[in-house]
Formats: structure tokens, C-alpha cells, sequence
């Protein structure tokens, strides 16, 4: 498959990629896309290459959340495009704007059934319902117009993954160059001047509001308008656990972002008017569908098929949060402050109080200690495991858009790719990454990546020798326990092996071993050696 031209269809990839400002390139090199790497080699897109897919589609969707604009994944063909679908799942759940380009066997044997190399019979098919859209490049002409509608696709709100698949012969073929258009802002969805009215007529009568934030507010870099809408209404504000930096949580206004608790719902569900703006309203923001809303619902979002989904009868304004928060704080008057700061804080004192009359264990220590040696500006990255849950709930977020969490997917194994995704794109920051010792064994070989390309990513590593929070369910469900147990390595002599500064740590000197893992220079790791115990959902104390 080579080539005496000198413009191949991976040069014009490249090259589009460059000129539309995608900066990094996740993924692995493969067979079918050995031509890209190549054409990426000495540009000015960096490229990450990690040791699984999923780990680097994790990174992916890390990184552009970091980022806040687009990145590239970069996959093989067959079973290492299917590798990343976990990580793909995650990124449309939260709307990362990842582009997945894929390659795929020679134009000839697509669908041929021939049994070549890492044939599938119908790959595109595998992530059509995954990702946001998805094209297969068959004429080299249609290299540079797909990759530039893939990337704005992608970072069109709702912003999500793409997916791009190219036969090797395509990318390694002759293809003309292609220049796209000048790179401009990313379209807004402008809400209805009558939906503003509406929405804006409810709130100026509302004694009671409150509002409720979700990703979409992150991702439409709309923070800032959030606070100001927020303080011109006197509204506490509930953030969804993915969302939960939306809002720092010292401002007054911020009741944090324990969405599950009964106080959380309860502000919620009191509120003569809430503003929901940027969420889906899933079970993760309602206590699991428990929810019930007395007052009047505003519901904010881009995609007009979601509004009233989980709400029949909600007051649509269909729109992004850049355009309809400020459209909506100039219609409304400055409310004088007065009950607002006082609502938000009656929540946090009733979590507060709520997590003082449980049972717990050295959790809320534990995550209150990583707060307090953590900067103000560093990126903390979470996984499904049981610190994991009590960071989602209530760590106290200080800078918007720093948070890493997979709540969109549930996902085990995301933590600690998705930090070295956000360390490529932001070197200059702190990056924190918090797994138990199940999700980390998914991507153990990254420590090598991170050592290898310099990604300082900072590793909490909670070994309690299995699946801890499966442990729980199944004891509480059928009080024998079966597959959760793990027989473990030694995760300090693991990250020895891979040239990474690593110590054992305990409840009792955490925060100074803490403190010493965020001096270290490059990649390091901390094991707590403990079993902890999550939280309980509700004042029932059912799990």
C-alpha cells in the first residue's frame, strides 16, 4: 500500500486536523492505520499513544473535557475499535467532543466476507449507536469534507464523539489536498424570543426558585453566566454529581452537589419554580426517579426532544446555556438578597448533620483531606468505586470544569486514563487521579504511558482486595458474597516495576502521604490498604 505521490489521504487528515486547532491525538497505532501515525509524526497535533483503546478513549474523553474543544482517537480496525466503545459510551453520556477516526480493511474486502485481517462485517454498525454521528470514507475526495463536518459535529452543542472510518488503502492512497473553512465559534442554538418570555415571566414570580445545573452548563463554558443568573434571583443552586463544579461550593449560593440526599431533593421538590438548565434529569440527579416536583419546571437544553422526558409538562427553552442564561438574566430585575444564601446552606447543614448521625468510617476524613492538600485549580478525577462515590458526593469542587467523573456511563477503569488525558492537554496543572484496586487493573499498564511521555499524573489507589462496592450490594442483597473477591499484586512493587514513585499509606497519615504524592514530580502513587464502606441513599438507609 504505498505510494509515489506526495499527498496521501493520511497527510490531508492530518493536515485538516491542524488547521481546524485539534491539538492531541489519543489511541494505539495499528495495521490499518500505520499511514496516519506516520502523517502525524513531525505536525503539530501531539500525539498520545497508550497501551489499550480503552484506556485511551478514556484519556480522549478526559482530555477533552479538560480541554474544552476536540480532540482525535485514533483506533485501529475490528477488535481494537471495538476496545474503545466503553470509553465512546462515556464520552456521549457527558458530550466530550471526541473525534474517533478508525480505520477499516482495504475498500475491496469491506463486507466481502474473505477472512482478511481484523475484518468486521459491518464495524460503522458497532458505533451508530453509541456516538453522535458517524461516516465511512470511501473516495479519497471525501477525506478532508468528513473530517472537518466530524469535528464540528463534534463540538456542536450537543457536543459528543464522532466516528470516521477510512480503509487503510484510502489513507495510504493518493488524495488531493483539502483546505477547510476558516475556523469560526461553534454554533449556539438561539432560544425562542417567546420561550424566554415564558421562562423569564416564572421566574420574576417565583418566590421560591432554584436552580439546577447539569454538564450541559460545563460544557457550553456558561459557569459564570450560571452564577450571575443565580445572584441576580437569590436561587440556591443543585448541581448534578457529574456537574457538581459548576458552582465553587464556598460560594453561599451553592448547595452542593450530593444530588442523592433527601435534602437535596427536598430543596428541589419546595421550589415554586425550578430552572433545570443542561441536564437529562437522569437517575443520578432525581435519587433515582424518587423525585416530585410541586412547583413550576424550566427546562433548558439543546436538544428539544429531552425537554419534558423525565418532567411531562416542563416549560421548554430550547437552547444552549451560553445563549439562554444571560438572554434570561437580562429580562429579570436584581432580586435583593434574601432567603437564598439561607436555603442553599440549610442543605449543606442537613447533609452535613445527615453524614455526622451515620455510621461512617474514615470516608468523609479521607475526601475532606484530599480537599484540603489538593490546589484550588487542580483536575481530580474519580472512578466507580467507593471514594469514588463519596467524591461525587461531596467533595467540595472550587474551580468550574476541573471535576472528572463517569456518571454518564457508570463505568469502572476511568479515572486514572482519563487524568493522563487531562495532564497531556494541561501539563501546566495538577492532576489527581482517586481508583480503587478493581477499576485500576483495567488500565495498570498506563503507569508505563505516564512514565514514557511524561504525564504527572498523581494516583490514590484504594486497595481493599476486591470489588468493594459489589461487596456491599450482594451482602446486603443475598448476604453471601460470590466473584467480588480479588487476589491482588502488590501495587507498590507494581508501580516500582514501571519506574513510578509509589507508598503505602493509611487512614492516619493519609493526608501527609497526600501531600507527599502531589510533591513528586512526575506519575505517583499512594495505596490506602483499607475496606471502606459507602455511604447510605437515603434516610432509610436502604443501599
Amino acid at each position: 500500500m504505498t505510494t509515489t505521490t506526495s499527498t496521501t489521504g493520511a497527510d490531508v487528515v492530518a493536515d485538516v486536523l491542524r488547521r481546524l486547532g485539534v491539538r492531541h491525538a489519543f489511541g494505539l497505532p495499528g495495521i490499518h492505520m500505520l499511514s496516519l501515525w506516520q502523517a502525524l509524526r513531525d505536525g503539530d497535533v501531539a500525539t498520545v499513544p497508550l497501551r489499550t483503546e480503552l484506556d485511551a478513549a478514556y484519556a480522549a474523553d478526559g482530555a477533552a473535557r479538560i480541554a474544552g474543544e476536540p480532540v482525535a482517537l485514533l483506533l485501529s480496525s475490528g477488535p481494537g475499535a471495538l476496545n474503545s466503545l466503553a470509553g465512546l459510551m462515556e464520552a456521549a453520556a457527558t458530550h466530550s467532543p471526541v473525534i474517533a477516526i478508525v480505520g477499516q480493511v482495504d475498500r475491496e474486502f469491506i463486507g466481502a466476507g474473505r477472512g482478511v485481517l481484523h475484518e468486521l462485517r459491518d464495524q460503522i454498525a458497532s458505533f451508530r449507536p453509541v456516538v453522535k454521528e458517524a461516516w465511512s470514507v470511501r473516495d479519497p475526495a471525501e477525506l478532508g469534507p468528513v473530517v472537518h463536518a466530524a469535528w464540528q459535529a463534534a463540538r456542536t452543542a450537543p457536543s459528543g464523539p464522532v466516528f470516521v472510518e477510512v480503509p487503510a488503502d484510502v489513507l495510504a492512497g493518493a488524495a488531493d489536498p483539502w483546505t477547510p473553512p476558516e475556523v469560526a465559534p461553534a454554533p449556539l442554538a438561539e432560544p425562542s424570543g417567546d420561550e424566554l418570555e415564558a421562562a423569564a415571566a416564572a421566574l420574576a414570580r417565583a418566590e421560591r426558585p432554584v436552580l439546577w445545573a447539569g454538564t450541559g452548563v460545563v460544557r457550553a463554558g456558561a459557569t459564570e453566566a450560571l452564577r450571575r443568573l443565580a445572584e441576580r434571583l437569590d436561587a440556591p443552586v443543585v448541581a448534578t454529581p457529574s456537574a457538581r463544579d459548576v458552582l465553587p461550593h464556598d460560594h453561599p449560593l451553592s448547595c452542593g452537589g450530593a444530588a442523592h440526599e433527601e435534602a437535596t431533593l427536598a430543596a428541589l421538590a419546595d421550589a415554586d419554580v425550578v430552572l433545570a438548565v443542561g441536564t437529562r434529569l437522569g437517575a443520578d440527579a432525581t435519587g433515582d426517579f424518587r423525585l416530585r416536583l410541586s412547583g413550576t419546571l424550566v427546562q433548558v437544553d439543546v436538544d428539544a426532544e429531552r425537554i419534558g422526558r423525565a418532567f411531562p409538562g416542563a416549560l421548554p427553552v430550547v437552547g444552549d446555556a451560553a445563549t439562554v442564561l444571560p438572554a434570561l438574566a437580562a429580562r429579570l430585575p436584581t432580586r435583593p438578597a434574601a432567603t437564598g444564601a439561607d436555603r442553599a446552606a440549610a442543605v449543606r447543614d442537613a447533609v452535613a448533620a445527615r453524614i455526622a448521625r451515620e455510621e461512617t468510617g474514615p470516608e468523609p476524613g479521607l475526601v475532606a483531606a484530599l480537599r484540603d492538600v489538593l490546589p484550588t485549580d487542580a483536575v481530580d478525577a474519580w472512578d466507580s468505586t467507593i471514594l469514588g462515590y463519596w467524591g461525587a458526593g461531596y467533595f467540595p469542587a472550587r474551580t468550574p470544569g476541573r471535576f472528572l467523573y463517569p456518571s454518564g456511563s457508570g463505568t469502572i477503569g476511568y479515572a486514572f486514563p482519563a487524568a493522563l488525558g487531562a495532564a497531556a492537554v494541561r501539563p501546566d496543572l495538577p492532576v489527581l487521579a482517586i481508583s480503587g484496586d478493581g477499576g485500576f487493573q483495567y488500565g495498570i499498564a498506563e503507569l508505563a504511558a505516564a512514565r514514557q511521555y511524561g504525564l504527572a499524573v498523581k494516583l490514590v489507589l484504594v486497595d481493599d482486595g476486591g470489588y468493594g462496592i459489589l461487596r456491599e450490594y450482594q451482602q446486603a442483597r443475598f448476604g453471601v458474597l460470590t466473584a467480588t473477591d480479588m487476589v491482588e499484586p502488590d501495587f507498590v512493587a507494581v508501580a516500582a516495576a514501571f519506574d513510578v514513585p509509589a507508598r503505602r499509606t493509611s487512614v492516619g497519615t493519609f493526608a501527609e502521604d497526600v501531600r507527599w504524592l502531589m510533591e513528586q514530580p512526575g506519575p505517583a502513587v499512594v495505596v490506602l490498604e483499607h475496606e471502606l464502606r459507602c455511604y447510605v441513599f437515603d434516610e432509610g438507609g436502604d443501599q
